[in-house]
């Protein structure tokens, strides 16, 4: 829907209502904003720096009334991943490789957007984002354990993040129990306050709550002031500026390009699975309908415009668009609502945020990260299948042992391979004339027609079909010579998007069976094949009494083949049809009836 259109509908009540969610949305994007651009290990205000200007863009261009985007934890673990290869105490580097990612990832899903690829999506199966999000909690609940205990990361951002944990916890500092005591309190007061939240309906304050309280703790028990050497006794947070982000052009370094894009190329699928899932799930529930491409172009201008922003990556975020959704919003105002409200708060308070403990950002960072997985649905799909189980189990690993990225490529790649074998499982059923004359599956027992046989295609009739098709055709091939059948009737009506390879095979198998005076007739013939058969020129060789368009459901073409094969063989009407079983085809003078 069009901003104009949104307009000529729009009134006060409207504008109320994303007024009130667009502050409740802001409230939860300042704090996650510096959290997740920690857990991407770049500087807070990226973080929250892609909560003003991802989500402004996303929200002007988008289609969703709902979706709220900007930086989330999934994504920001991708950015961490794909940007461990460089040294975090270069900080110039790191910022402009993060930056030059956003502009990769923006491009590539514009790409997607402009060929209209958004519904390849679909092929990835859910079971590899399940895995994604398991080893993206895994990774965050294990990457906040030195700051939730107070000690400084030991390693360097080549290390696998159990690596670098392991040197941390075991051959680090000393714990430090005031983090400990705010990260544990931060995590109890996360879920006391969210219990609060959902019983009396409170506005979705509690995580900018929680945060509040934890920086005041430190404060009070004097663990935010500094000591004469200038060191606080717990780490704070870096200080933000107290100012809007400004333009900036990313340094390319070609020698940075390839190993980019590969992490860009799995931010931008990943991100757009979750912005679409979350989406649809909402929309789902207030009965708008998407444009798809439209959202994914939406994501892909977002991303790209913040990588001239100094933002970090972002999606469509698992919690704020929830929020957005039950805080009453109606129009993707609400987003434009948030994004100032945030901008807004950066000018007013950003000295204050420097007052939060790395410790209780930790606290909440683990709190997200347990809140990252549907469990009931994990569980679920485990017990579903091996095939699911698979999928989980392999991206889950790969994602903790080697890193998120490598998984959701290793993922997707999986799932098209397994996909490509189920699709190209064609189903050959053969269909019998009983002597009522009811057309149905052939059982053990039925007497056979000596002049005729109908067999029933099922599946994709596309080249992966090709070997599966060749082999029931060869069998189809050796019986009608065998048992000297003149007339073969294939049903079509079920097959779905033909290609070239196995139009190709069928020619060859209808100009070998005519060559030796055997009739076959194609029945159920659907558009898109019959266009397919029209431009490969069947129509210049292959009778077109012999061929029966799937032309309307009340006249069967299968039962118009048969007709017309029967009344050839000279097949007479033997008896009187069983009404009481059978569906009867409409204007069919001979009586003929269909039971498939």
């Amino acid at each position: 829907m069009s901003i104009s259109a949104v307009l000529k509908n729009y009134d006060v009540g409207k504008a109320r209502r994303d007024l009130v969610a667009g502050i409740t949305v802001a409230a939860v994007s300042l704090p996650q904003g510096i959290t997740y651009a920690l857990v991407a290990g770049v500087d807070p205000k990226f973080g929250v720096y892609s909560a003003i200007v991802v989500c402004f863009i996303a929200s002007v261009f988008g289609s969703s009334s709902h979706l709220i985007n900007g930086p989330t934890s999934a994504i920001s673990l991708l950015v961490f991943s794909t940007l461990a290869f460089l040294d975090p105490e270069n900080r110039t580097v790191l910022f402009e490789a993060l930056f030059l990612l956003g502009v990769l990832v923006g491009a590539f899903q514009i790409l997607i957007a402009v060929f209209k690829l958004g519904d390849l999506t679909r092929y990835i199966s859910e079971s590899v984002i399940l895995g994604f999000l398991l080893a993206a909690a895994v990774l965050i609940a294990v990457g906040q354990l030195g700051n939730a205990l107070g000690v400084k990361d030991k390693g360097n951002g080549r290390m696998p993040v159990l690596q670098r944990t392991y040197l941390t916890l075991l051959h680090g500092d000393a714990v430090n129990y005031r983090a400990v005591v705010l990260s544990v309190a931060t995590v109890v007061l996360a879920v006391v306050l969210r219990k609060l939240v959902k019983r009396f309906g409170l506005p979705q304050l509690d995580l900018l709550a929680v945060l509040v309280i934890a920086a005041a703790i430190a404060y009070v028990a004097g663990w935010s002031t500094p000591d004469h050497t200038g060191n606080t006794p717990v780490a704070l947070t870096a200080k933000i500026p107290q100012s809007l982000p400004s333009p900036h052009i990313p340094e390319v370094q070609l020698g940075l390009l390839g190993q980019l894009s590969e992490g860009a190329l799995a931010i931008a699928f990943i991100g757009l699975l979750e912005a679409l899932s979350i989406a649809k799930a909402i929309a789902h529930q207030s009965g708008q309908k998407l444009d798809y491409n439209r959202q994914i172009l939406a994501e892909g201008l977002a991303n790209l415009t913040g990588g001239f922003f100094q933002c970090v990556p972002g999606s469509g975020s698992v919690s704020r668009s929830p929020i957005n959704f039950q805080a009453g919003a109606v129009s993707r105002f609400s987003g434009i609502v948030a994004s100032s409200a945030v901008a807004v708060a950066v000018l007013l308070f950003a000295p204050l945020l420097h007052y939060m403990p790395r410790a209780a950002l930790a606290g909440l960072l683990l709190i997200t990260a347990g809140r990252l997985i549907d469990y009931k649905r994990l569980f679920y799909t485990l017990k579903a299948s091996r095939y699911d189980a698979g999928l989980v189990i392999v991206t889950a690993l790969t994602g903790v042992l080697i890193d998120l990225d490598t998984a959701v490529l290793l993922g997707v790649a999986l799932s098209i391979l397994l996909f490509v074998p189920r699709a190209a499982k064609l189903k050959v059923k053969e269909l019998v004339v009983t002597s009522e004359r009811v057309v149905r599956e052939r059982v053990p027992g039925d007497q056979l027609d000596p002049s005729t046989v109908i067999y029933d295609l099922e599946g994709e009739f596309f080249f992966g079909a090709a070997p599966e098709l060749e082999r029931y055709l060869d069998a189809v091939a050796d019986r009608v010579g065998r048992e000297g059948i003149t007339f073969v009737v294939l049903r079509l009506k079920r097959v779905r998007h033909p290609d070239v390879v196995v139009v190709e095979r069928l020619e060859r198998f209808l100009r070998e069976e005519a060559a030796r005076g055997v009739t076959v007739l194609l029945a159920g013939v659907q558009p898109d094949l019959r266009a397919v058969l029209r431009n490969v020129g069947f129509d210049r060789w292959f009778p077109p009494e012999h061929l029966f368009p799937e032309e309307d459901e009340e006249f069967s073409a299968t039962l118009k083949a048969v007709r017309y094969a029967h009344g050839l063989a000279g097949v007479t009407e033997s008896r009187a049809p069983v009404a009481a079983t059978a569906v009867v085809g409409q204007g069919d003078s001979q009586r003929y009836y269909y039971l498939v």
